[in-house]
């Protein structure tokens, strides 16, 4: 098994591409070593030392690492040791744990459906290439405020501001009028 890997705009993030499908249904994120018990993947990789987060995209393993902790130098053969046993020995992704597969609810006003489908169109396939993912939170009517979690790679990247204010905002203003600004959820 060959896994490729990719650099991030987050120093602290680095993106793993083992060849095949890793998470088709939905992002999944892990932040804590309590949270990855949902995953034997996410749990292994917590147990390495310096390792931060994990995020499973369709494709891809996005790992960030302490920003004191070990250089992905040494970070970087484990982790490969890990996704590469976690693939070849079958084990699911999950332990049991069914993911939201397109985070669209039926009460959804005309505005926050048209603000969902673009952010899946457009917004999260390019954020994907990145080693991250960015995800509706709320967006107010009244003051046209939209508000976005950014994950995985994404998270805490000294980018991610410049990429709401100058990429996902214009954005949103084109194709969706009513949305006056972008604000990042913390």
């Amino acid at each position: 098994m060959f896994i490729q890997t990719e650099p991030t705009p987050n120093p602290n993030a680095l993106k793993f591409l083992p060849g095949r499908e890793v998470s088709p249904l939905a992002t999944l994120e892990y932040r804590t070593i309590d949270e990855a018990t949902a995953s034997p993947l996410a749990e292994a990789l917590f147990e390495l030392e310096g390792v931060d987060g994990v995020m499973f995209g369709m494709d891809y393993v996005s790992v960030t690492r302490h920003e004191r902790g070990p250089d992905w130098s040494e970070m970087k053969a484990p982790i490969l040791g890990v996704i590469m046993d976690h693939f070849v020995s079958g084990q699911p992704l999950t332990r049991g744990v069914e993911a939201d597969a397109d985070g669209h609810a039926e009460g959804d006003s005309e505005i926050i459906t048209e603000i969902k489908a673009l952010l899946d169109s457009r917004i999260r396939p390019a954020v994907a290439q990145d080693g991250g993912d960015i995800l509706f939170d709320s967006f107010d009517e009244e003051t046209g405020v939209l508000n976005l979690r950014m994950r995985g790679a994404c998270s805490g990247c000294p980018s991610s501001s410049a990429t709401l204010k100058a990429g996902v905002e214009q954005m949103m203003r084109h194709y969706v009028p009513e949305v006056t600004r972008v604000e990042q959820t913390i």
